[in-house]
């Protein structure tokens, strides 16, 4: 029971932050963007509408965010690459602005946003109007009754009519029934209110093959990468380790010449093999880290992101909250994307400071990597971001980058996957 009394008290916290969301961002958002694309028309609109657009998706990802965290519902994302621009001309602001605008996913998430401030706001909002409904019927009860008949006469309180302690009683046992029907239905409440969302916001037929044709794209961008690493590791072995143990085999050789006729110059070239196979060990290390780094097999991801940052040259905060394993191919491209994104933070944001943090949770993992850096991050053609979409499209992940100028930079990745 205590635990259904506090799942129903946590919907009812949740349905007022959605339906005040609702009522606050999403009507300002739906009105704000109607103007702007109406605007369209005398050339305003072009500069303000690509904004707006991306406010609304961030908006729309952050409830599907919340809706997997708080009811465990999955909704898809399936937006459209806005592709580079010609950026600071009037030509590329139009391309991006009609690519925005021809996507489909726009027409669906200005749907949620009506869908939102109606029908969203009024299921959510009644999962605490129980538990307020409820309390009052015992403030009235407990004799608040009496100072607002003797204001305002008879006071209907739901169906009752307060105007004594009898009928004040009453009411308290109407409230104690509307608290007794918010441990039962709070939660749905909330869960009801996320299917109205992913009705408007879950991709159709024509978006699930684009879906598709981006997975494509980035398992054949797996696939040379993985040969381009494969090429790299067997030049790595015949330029490095490998060139060192033959030279330590002719060392050994002529040490076996010598050994008799000058022990002083053998006792020497054993030294340098000794000095060349612990370099040829040091080099294989390595190697063998940068394909998948021991402690990661070892101990897991949480522990494994904890052994990156303690190498690095700036204070690194790591928060991991993970009951389970996720599969090892998830967990490596997890662990090469954070270090890219740590390397990055470290060479490129100018801060003293980041702060790691995993989660797994609605059947995906997410992690957040912050620094307090200058910011101006962006995923462009070539730079190491593109690298992690790259590799976290494999999985059909994501990530999203917000840099502003002067900071913070927030790296977000989070990738669909089971947790063991």
């Amino acid at each position: 029971m205590i635990t259904r009394v506090r799942a129903s008290l946590a919907a009812g916290v949740q349905g007022l932050a959605l339906a005040l969301t609702a009522l606050i961002g999403s009507v300002l958002l739906f009105s704000l963007t109607l103007v702007s694309i109406t605007l369209i028309a005398i050339g305003i609109g072009i500069f303000t509408t690509p904004p707006l657009l991306s406010l609304v998706r961030a908006h729309a990802n952050r409830r599907r965010l919340l809706a997997a965290q708080w009811s465990g519902v999955r909704i898809p994302s399936a937006y459209r690459p806005v592709g580079p621009t010609a950026r600071g001309t009037l030509a590329g602001q139009v391309e991006r602005c009609v690519r925005m605008l021809k996507d489909p996913a726009t027409r669906r998430d200005m749907q949620w946003l009506f869908s939102d401030i109606t029908a969203g706001a009024a299921v959510a909002v009644v999962a605490p109007a129980l538990w307020l409904e409820g309390l009052f019927g015992l403030l009235l009860a407990a004799g608040l009754w009496k100072p607002i008949v003797e204001a305002g006469g008879t006071y209907w309180y739901s169906f009752v009519p307060v105007k004594s302690d009898g009928t004040a009683m009453l009411a308290a046992v109407l409230g104690v029934g509307w608290m007794v029907l918010a441990l039962y239905v709070n939660p749905l409440l909330v869960r009801s209110h996320f299917r109205i969302a992913a009705a408007s916001l879950t991709p159709g037929r024509e978006e699930l093959e684009q879906r598709i044709d981006r997975l494509t794209a980035t398992r054949h961008d797996a696939v040379d990468t993985s040969a381009a690493e494969l090429r790299r590791i067997e030049r790595d072995l015949h330029d490095g380790a490998q060139a060192r143990l033959v030279a330590m085999g002719m060392n050994l050789s002529t040490i076996e010449a010598l050994v008799e006729k000058d022990p002083a110059q053998a006792k020497t070239l054993i030294a340098a093999a000794r000095a060349s196979s612990a370099e040829a060990l040091t080099e294989l290390r390595d190697l063998v880290r940068g394909i998948h780094p021991p402690v990661l097999a070892e101990r897991g991801l949480g522990d494994a992101v904890r052994a990156l940052a303690l190498r690095l040259p700036v204070a690194c905060e790591v928060d991991v909250e993970m009951t389970g394993r996720v599969e090892a191919p998830v967990e490596s491209a997890a662990y090469f994307a954070v270090s890219e994104a740590l390397t990055n933070a470290v060479k490129h944001g100018g801060g003293d400071r980041i702060w790691v943090d995993i989660s797994h949770g609605g059947g995906s993992l997410r992690i957040a990597v912050t620094d307090n850096g200058g910011g101006g991050a962006s995923i462009g053609s070539g730079s190491g971001l593109s690298g992690v979409e790259r590799r976290l499209g494999t999985f059909d992940g994501v990530l999203a980058v917000s840099s502003p100028a002067g900071g913070p930079t927030m790296v977000t990745m989070e990738i669909p996957c089971a947790s063991s």
